[in-house]
């Protein structure tokens, strides 16, 4: 079975596993545990960030920058499709008691115009416009990349107008990898930055949290709150820091992987592809014009014939490419994929 449902369902490799097995560890609860503070201090330095708090999970991370720089009832505005406002089941509300404001994108970008026409007036009536969230690659946009000009301007708008900056940087090695931005100015953007471990880059488990001591220190705590306090997490912190030192330049792979997969379906006219422009290592395909099945018919289909994909809303499925896939195996899912279009 080709497995192209996500970049999160990769194994670790032999030479991860045996950093695992050599970690040393302490309890983190404590602070105590080498492995994770080492982690925490690398990726860290990687955004120019004063400190990082490692976490199970992006969810986690993201919700945990949205906690730590707001009060109850402040605003957060997002771009529509974000991550953050359709995958994250309500945590703004539940665990921080926000309004969620919502802005149209292009690919997952918004302009400066919506954001400066987003920002409430000082009048009682209105929630106070806090905090900013942008996506880089955006999720729903097929890994996309946010213009790195495009959002200097925007950051630079927000913080002349008193917003704080989050990132949801789940995906930001692949972005760094395509646009050649560092990652350090990147982190110069963004007030917080959450990064994730297991998309992409080959770890089992675990997200990060960049920001100032100062924020990162309340992170911290809530992190507690949220029940996120972890113990001898250095096993798979061990994970994570093989993750960074191995797996993100090889990212390209991925991106090339992509770029074979759409060529092989692009004779399939009544096909569109998003990201429209240059993809990373996923893209999404709205099949509504080449086939009358559903999307969860055409998806058994593909299943049946040895590929899995997963749906993504509006008549469209999604491939994802990984460390655990081959250039052959990519090669063989699309064909496999076109000949089950095309009749």
């Amino acid at each position: 079975m080709i497995d192209l449902r996500s970049d999160t369902v990769t194994k670790p490799s032999s030479e991860m596993l045996q950093a695992m097995s050599r970690a040393e560890v302490g309890d983190d609860v404590f602070g105590e545990d080498p492995t994770v503070n080492k982690l925490q201090e690398e990726v860290a330095e990687m955004f120019g960030k004063e400190g990082g708090l490692f976490v199970p999970s992006g969810v986690m991370s993201n919700q945990l920058a949205i906690k730590s720089q707001t009060n109850p009832g402040d605003e957060v505005i997002v771009e529509a499709e974000s991550h953050i406002f359709h995958y994250e089941s309500a945590g703004p509300s539940i665990l921080s008691s926000v309004q969620l404001h919502t802005l149209p994108g292009n690919n997952g970008s918004i302009t400066v115009e919506s954001l400066t026409g987003a920002i409430r007036p000082p009048d009682y009536h209105m929630p106070p416009s806090k905090l900013v969230c942008l996506e880089n690659t955006h999720n729903r946009y097929g890994g996309a990349v946010y213009p790195f000009d495009e959002m200097q301007t925007l950051c630079s708008t927000a913080r002349k107008m008193g917003l704080k900056l989050h990132l949801d940087g789940a995906r930001i090695w692949n972005a760094h990898i395509a646009s050649g931005v560092s990652l350090k100015e990147y982190g110069e953007q963004f007030d917080t930055v959450s990064v994730c471990f297991s998309k992409g880059l080959g770890a089992p488990i675990g997200s990060m949290l960049l920001g100032n001591r100062e924020t990162i220190v309340r992170a911290h705590r809530y992190r507690k709150v949220f029940g996120g306090g972890m113990r001898q997490v250095g096993v798979i912190a061990a994970a994570a820091r093989y993750a960074v030192n191995h797996n993100i330049e090889r990212m390209g792979e991925d991106h090339e992987k992509t770029k074979v997969f759409r060529e092989i379906l692009s004779d399939l006219k009544n096909l569109e592809f998003l990201p429209a422009g240059t993809a990373t290592n996923m893209c999404i395909i709205d099949i509504r014009k080449q086939t009358k099945k559903t999307v969860d018919e055409i998806l058994v289909d593909f299943k049946d014939h040895g590929v899995l994909l997963t749906p993504s809303g509006n008549g469209q499925v999604r491939a994802v490419m990984h460390l655990d896939v081959t250039m052959d195996d990519v090669k063989t899912a699309a064909g496999i994929i076109r000949n089950l279009l095309k009749h």
